[in-house]
């Protein structure tokens, strides 16, 4: 994990740390992963005020938040070959743990909270620039669209009307492939519209989305 971070940590335990999970041991990762969360958020905006300059804030922010979401860092964890160095406990190990999108996103900010307590700040940027290096970045990039839940605010707050309601209605599936079954209710109009996906957040987006749909079929 070193040689495909390119950093040799100083303090082993750190790195150490950062791969085990609260299901192995009780010095796991969880607070350095609030620490790396933080620095990839930072290490993200640079990047993107950099790449993308005269692009107005708000598309800013749509850009990280797309950048740093669970599905991003998953797939830079994959190419890391994080789930075969994650220190899972036996029955995380064998409910497939190692291959949960939030279990490997959780670990690959944890990684990144560590080498900014191995080396500071200015490492850890570089760190995460080398990952996001093969992430498109430009004006042009979807993640820069208003989602379906800022567009339905929107919507919501240009009639001057009060913010949608989103709660999880039900989860089913194993515990490693769960879907979330989610209601957006716009108390206004008395309606509710659901979405289900594999997070809560994706199954939010998908409520919203079937949401303003309703809303444009019907004229409201």
């Amino acid at each position: 994990m070193q040689k495909r971070l390119q950093h040799v940590f100083s303090d082993a335990r750190l790195l150490q740390q950062a791969l085990t999970h609260r299901s192995f041991s009780s010095d796991h990762n969880e607070r350095i992963e609030f620490l790396g969360d933080s620095v990839l958020n930072l290490a993200v905006a640079g990047l993107l005020y950099e790449q993308l300059a005269g692009l107005p804030e708000g598309d800013l922010s749509r850009a990280r938040a797309n950048l740093v979401r669970q599905e991003t860092l998953h797939q830079i964890a994959l190419s890391l070959g994080l789930p075969a160095l994650l220190r899972l406990g036996e029955g995380e190990a064998r409910s497939g743990g190692g291959q949960r999108a939030s279990i490997l996103a959780d670990g690959l900010e944890a990684i990144i909270g560590a080498v900014f307590l191995d080396a500071g700040y200015a490492t850890a940027e570089q760190l995460v620039r080398r990952l996001f290096k093969n992430v498109v970045i430009n004006a042009g990039m979807p993640a820069i669209k208003k989602d379906a839940k800022t567009q339905l605010q929107e919507w919501l707050q240009a009639r001057k009307m009060g913010l949608p309601v989103y709660r999880v209605a039900s989860t089913f599936g194993a515990a490693h492939q769960q879907t979330f079954d989610v209601q957006c209710t716009i108390a206004e109009y008395d309606h509710t519209e659901n979405g289900s996906a594999a997070t809560r957040r994706a199954g939010e987006q998908a409520a919203a989305a079937a949401m303003l749909a309703h809303l444009v079929q019907t004229n409201a």
